[in-house]
């Protein structure tokens, strides 16, 4: 876990400009931290590949099946997906949705162009400042969740990914029922003219619209009734 802040601050870097070496690397970390010496920063570069410009195509490893259930506490596991739409001008845009089984809150909803597997890194080291970690991430096997910047950044910050098998959407369900109603109330609802404005409109979504599966109570009011003690079984 100690590797965990010098691989987000590498994979800043390598998102900003690819093409950037080793060396020119090195020297713009080592300008805000001299403690990180070449040496340290050589094996973390090394493990994350960023010394393979071009990783050979492999086959995914097996996927065994795990039965979904609903979480007793809030950040055991969380699960993540991406959706695309457009806005007015016809620009395509994505979303980036991190959603808590224990209590469907959205937790982060990012809305931009392009999303890396470095950005992922961006995202999780900004939640994990607001909001903490979960013990386990649910993921498809999208090529950004497969990336070295996010799953050594996972391995090295003490999160397990827990990959569905291909083809078994759903098999992340809690995620994928989430995308279903925001899209229907929100994405398909409205036409967007900027994405700040999708931005707004995902902010509204989850805190303040209220859930059926919670007893008519937004996910924020879910999570602090659940801090009282005084919550009730989650209907799936």
């Amino acid at each position: 876990m100690r590797d965990a802040e010098l691989i987000a601050a590498l994979a800043r870097l390598v998102e900003d400009r690819p093409s950037r070496g080793f060396w020119k690397c090195c020297a713009q970390l080592r300008k805000a931290r001299s403690d990180w010496n070449p040496k340290r920063i050589h094996r973390v570069y090394k493990t994350m590949k960023l010394n393979l410009r071009r990783a050979a195509r492999r086959r995914l490893p097996k996927r065994e099946r795990v039965a979904l259930y609903v979480p007793q506490l809030p950040d055991t596991v969380w699960s993540i997906d991406f959706m695309s739409d457009a806005l007015a001008c016809g620009r395509r845009f994505r979303t980036f949705n991190v959603v808590d089984d224990f209590n469907r809150e959205a937790l982060h909803i990012e809305v931009d162009t392009s999303i890396t597997s470095a950005r992922l890194v961006r995202i999780f080291e900004q939640i994990k400042r607001d909001h903490g970690l979960p013990q386990v991430l649910r993921s498809d096997n999208g090529p950004e969740f497969l990336g070295e910047a996010f799953t050594q950044w996972a391995k090295a910050s003490g999160v397990a990914i827990q990959y569905i098998q291909p083809g078994k959407p759903n098999q992340n369900a809690y995620i994928e029922r989430f995308n279903r109603t925001f899209r229907e109330e929100v994405l398909d609802q409205h036409l967007f003219a900027r994405l700040e404005d999708v931005r707004e409109a995902a902010y509204w979504y989850n805190e303040q619209r209220p859930h059926a599966s919670l007893g008519d109570l937004t996910p924020v009011e879910y999570r602090q009734q659940a801090a009282s003690g005084s919550t009730f079984q989650v209907s799936a």
